[in-house]
């Protein structure tokens, strides 16, 4: 398996890494023969980089970590679990909840330790509750090895994040379809300026590119003289990036590891030629042709008065469009706007039809009629009680 070196911390990290989120089993409960056999074998391979985090399987994905890592294999690799926000009421709670992790882990040290999930908001409360202070205690004493961050927000908090403390790393979600959203490439640029280390999570965001992919899409993939799965597009194309160290894949069958670690022996960077390059771009714009919306999320729009998150929801709209998986994006519906991560709900419902949206909107979008559209896609009865089981198990409620 290919390896590149982060520069921030000067590992040599398998270019693959194992997110432990995906687990064969009947989620949350997890097969852990199987599971065990595929993270062994694929470590056996060459991997050397396992993620989880304390919400991932109900909470069975750290403790299981810790008992496959077992028998010489959490030497052969560097652990990455992270910090919940939703979790820290005060900075005691900080070290109380690492000291469970240890536990569950059963080692000494985490050697890729994340606050997670972080955006503008978050930030600045954990900051205030002292997770600098937090940190530093914690790599000085050698509970963690390297201080990083994952991120889902604008790219102005990201900034904000990047600059806000002395981190070796960070993790964003970047693919094919997510260049201008979240951190997008102008953060991925930002953070490796400033000499970051580059985690790259949902590479396929959360498998949406290789199921049910449109015929206008597929017929753009077989055109290609190589022949590639969509996995292998979307991989190949975010290891092109010589700034990515390396990709986490949530990994649920054999045959998803067999072939990643295959692309991960390949894929060097800056290596697709022109004609690969054109063939993902043509790709891409077959699925934004496919939104219902022609929302950039500017944020110019808001903040609503009414409290509407209006670029969540049509983000999640254009994945409906996208995709076309109604029962997943309405899941992301409740996730995204259901007030799991923020302090409030944030429904397409709770528009007012005030308008100050539409005069805002650069793209001219007539966005009360619109989110009108959302409401009738994606909300129904479970969308509240969802978005509140959700919360019980994020322990955000």
């Amino acid at each position: 398996m290919l390896t590149r070196r982060m520069s921030s911390t000067g590992d040599d990290l398998s270019i693959l890494g194992f997110g432990c989120m995906r687990l064969p089993g009947r989620n949350p409960k997890i097969d852990e023969p199987r599971a065990t056999a595929m993270i062994r074998g694929a470590i056996d391979r060459g991997l050397n980089y396992i993620d989880t985090a304390v919400p991932y399987h109900a909470g069975q994905s750290e403790p299981f970590v810790g008992r496959v890592l077992q028998d010489g294999y959490r030497e052969r690799v560097k652990l990455a679990t992270k910090l919940p926000p939703w979790k820290v009421k005060t900075r005691e709670d900080m070290d109380r909840i690492l000291g469970e992790q240890l536990e569950k882990l059963q080692t000494d040290h985490i050697d890729y330790y994340l606050v997670h999930s972080l955006n503008a908001k978050s930030w600045e409360t954990m900051r205030g509750l002292g997770v600098t202070d937090f940190l530093d205690a914690a790599l000085a004493d050698g509970r963690i090895a390297n201080a990083g961050f994952s991120f889902h927000g604008k790219l102005r908090g990201f900034q904000t994040i990047v600059d806000g403390y002395d981190w070796k790393f960070c993790q964003i979600q970047y693919n094919i379809l997510d260049t201008h959203r979240q951190a997008g490439t102008e953060g991925l640029m930002y953070a490796a300026d400033k000499g970051l280390g580059i985690i790259v999570m949902e590479p396929l965001r959360g498998g949406s590119l290789t199921k049910s992919v449109p015929p206008s899409v597929q017929t753009i993939w077989d055109s290609g003289a190589t022949k590639r799965t969509p996995a292998e597009w979307a991989l190949r194309w975010v290891w092109n990036h010589p700034q990515v160290n390396l990709i986490l894949s949530g990994m649920s069958t054999e045959e998803q590891v067999d072939e990643n670690i295959r692309i991960a022996g390949e894929a060097t960077a800056e290596s697709l030629t022109p004609e690969e390059l054109d063939i993902l771009d043509r790709a891409t714009a077959a699925y934004q042709a496919l939104e219902r919306v022609p929302c950039t999320a500017c944020g110019y729009c808001m903040p609503c008065p009414a409290g509407v998150d209006i670029p969540g929801c049509f983000d999640v709209l254009n994945d409906l469009g996208r995709f076309g998986d109604r029962r997943h994006s309405r899941l992301m519906y409740s996730f995204r706007v259901g007030g799991v991560t923020s302090p409030k709900p944030a429904y397409a419902s709770l528009c007012t039809n005030c308008g100050k949206c539409v005069t805002a909107c650069p793209q001219e979008i007539n966005v009360p009629v619109e989110l009108l559209e959302v409401r009738r896609e994606l909300e129904w009865f479970l969308t509240k009680p969802i978005a509140w089981m959700i919360k019980r198990r994020f322990g955000s409620s």
